[in-house]
């Protein structure tokens, strides 16, 4: 009878041990996802050579952008818009489309470039923000003929959003 005994030990034994396995091997199984994550949407910044700090009126100014995306998306859509908040000019692309304030244009290339056209003397500043269609953004402020600036010609953009050096 002990070895009875020691014969049913052994089976319940493996039975709760190949049951621990089966349900481990099930559980596993279920929590896998045959779905792929893919990353759509990435961060971007817009590089910008540098600009004059002064513009009179009549003169244009050429702004050499440039799209730097940390990450690729086939279907990704950049757009551009922009708000003047003191002065007048006219901001256009170079294909000859005129901005007009806060209204939305299709960016076709990573490199383009801006003309603004003055038309006064006083200050001119403007922002231009880059936007793709999974809601990221990217902010540029441009200031010319402000007082504040010092008149050595050019003013480096930096990375990022900026404001002109002031001395």
């Amino acid at each position: 009878m002990n070895i009875l005994n020691n014969r049913n030990k052994r089976t319940s034994i493996f039975k709760a041990v190949a049951l621990c396995l089966i349900a481990a091997v099930s559980f596993t199984l279920v929590s896998c996802d045959d779905d792929m994550d893919i990353q759509q949407s990435y961060p971007f910044t817009v590089e910008v050579m540098p600009v004059p700090n002064k513009v009179t009126k009549g003169q244009t100014v050429e702004i050499r952008c440039e799209l730097k995306k940390e990450g690729d998306f086939a279907n990704t859509l950049y757009t551009i818009r922009y708000f003047q908040f003191e002065g007048e000019g006219k901001l256009k692309m170079v294909n000859g489309i005129t901005f007009l304030p806060n209204d939305r244009y299709l960016l076709e290339n990573e490199k383009f470039r801006l003309y603004y056209t003055a038309e006064g003397d006083e200050a001119h500043n403007f922002i231009v923000v880059v936007e793709d269609n999974f809601k990221n953004s990217y902010e540029l402020e441009f200031d010319f003929n402000n007082r504040n600036i010092k008149d050595d010609g050019f003013t480096i953009v930096p990375i990022g959003n900026f404001k002109p050096l002031s001395k």
